[in-house]
């Protein structure tokens, strides 16, 4: 079969204990994450083949990790190897990517050196029926950037299905660029785009009626992600899917979740998922983006899609570290017993 190739940037995460603990303790917790290696990691874990590329360095670490990929059962022969160090971030336990606690560590990584015309990218893309990229690479450095697009249009050119998680990060974009200056260019070579209505405004320019949502009711946000989805669609004419989430903090540490899924002119709405505790945040879009991803993939129904991608990204919360271990089962088992209510 053929697979899906998963690029991005991987990172090291380390996740210390807040005020200081982890200094006395001497230790911190280290996962190996990114958001692409997350879809990957949940793409084989239920069972559709995948490879990752990113661009590591030669050395001993980079070989650690690239042997705990294959472990995974992930093809890694879309990694290339070039450059000095593997990026990382911090993320003190408890808070999320979008939290002003994270700090990252990727100035001068082996990805960050990535340019256009360096990588041959009809080899990465061998035996690829799929490509996923988010926008956290575009937003590194213009390097970068032009090089997720000659990567998107070289499989856009052969045919591949390109889909692309708008995932926006506040403190990346510090090269002297608004987003909507770079994301169209490569959205518009995209059939599947996920995000959220605040993604779409900040990385492509989409409107938000901010006014029309002041109730804070999910029959609006549903609606603003209906009108939305029709926006990028209109837009970008290849997209063929929009996928829409919506998280939001229920105090004093849980949350609501639910997302929708636009596609042939109608839109599917998965339940609505609440939790009073959360584990760890970070991975549950990946998780979503995987279930999505997994779903068209098997050409599911998409109310099934929905479904699915919603609850296992609702999973995800409840797992320590950025990938999920969860099985296909696990999350049927979840949906069933949801909708047995």
């Amino acid at each position: 079969m053929t697979k899906v190739c998963c690029f991005g940037e991987l990172l090291l995460r380390f996740s210390p204990v807040s005020n200081g603990e982890w200094i006395r303790q001497t230790s911190m917790p280290v996962y190996v994450g990114g958001a692409e290696l997350n879809v990957a990691t949940a793409l084989a874990n239920w069972d559709v083949p995948v490879k990752y590329s990113t661009v590591l360095p030669e050395n001993s670490l980079a070989n650690d990790i690239t042997d705990y990929i294959v472990g995974k059962g992930i093809d890694p022969s879309g990694i290339v190897r070039f450059g000095q160090r593997v990026g990382s971030y911090f993320l003190p336990q408890g808070t999320d990517l979008k939290n002003a606690g994270v700090i990252y560590d990727r100035a001068h990584s082996s990805f960050s050196e990535l340019t256009a015309g360096n990588v041959d990218w009809d080899e990465v893309l061998q035996n690829t029926s799929w490509l996923h990229v988010s926008a956290i690479s575009p937003a590194l450095n213009a390097s970068v950037a032009e090089a997720c697009r000659e990567l998107m249009a070289t499989a856009s050119a052969k045919g591949i299905t390109v889909s692309i998680d708008l995932n926006y990060r506040a403190r990346l974009w510090q090269y002297g660029v608004a987003p909507t200056e770079i994301m169209p260019d490569l959205v518009a070579y995209c059939d599947v785009v996920m995000g959220n209505i605040w993604a779409a405004n900040t990385l492509l320019g989409i409107p938000v009626d901010e006014c029309g949502l002041e109730g804070g009711q999910q029959a609006d946000y549903i609606s603003h992600a209906q009108v939305t989805s029709e926006a990028i669609m209109k837009r970008f004419p290849r997209c063929k899917v929009v996928a829409n989430t919506f998280r939001f903090d229920k105090q004093p540490t849980g949350l609501r979740y639910y997302t929708t899924l636009f596609v042939d002119g109608q839109q599917y709405v998965s339940p609505e998922l609440l939790t009073d505790s959360v584990v760890d945040r970070v991975g549950s879009g990946d998780c979503f983006m995987a279930g999505l991803i997994y779903g068209l993939y098997n050409r599911h129904s998409p109310q099934d899609i929905v479904n699915f991608a919603a609850e296992a990204a609702f999973g995800k919360l409840q797992e320590m570290g950025d990938a999920t271990g969860q099985t296909v089962e696990d999350v049927k088992k979840r949906i069933h017993s949801v909708s047995i209510y």
